[in-house]
């Protein structure tokens, strides 16, 4: 399972060639949650836009709901 990670710390960490196998797994379990949190938190925020907010992105209140109501980890 192969995930892109965006900070440019983890991605030093995780290519590292001297890196322990527990660390490497610490490292992607790290990017994960945070990749996580991010949805989550983007998610919430959608949810609480104004209609006039939503227009501007180009939502309707029915699809910002249907997406606020999705699970963290699906993408």
């Amino acid at each position: 399972m192969t995930r892109a990670m965006h900070n440019p710390a983890l991605m030093l960490l995780n290519d590292s060639p001297r890196l322990p196998i527990i660390a490497a797994l610490a490292v992607r379990f790290a990017a994960t949650v945070t990749q996580w949190e991010r949805r989550r938190r983007s998610r919430v925020n959608l949810g609480q836009l104004d209609d006039r907010l939503l227009r501007d992105v180009g939502l309707t209140r029915y699809q910002a709901d249907r997406e606020k109501r999705r699970y963290f980890w699906l993408s």
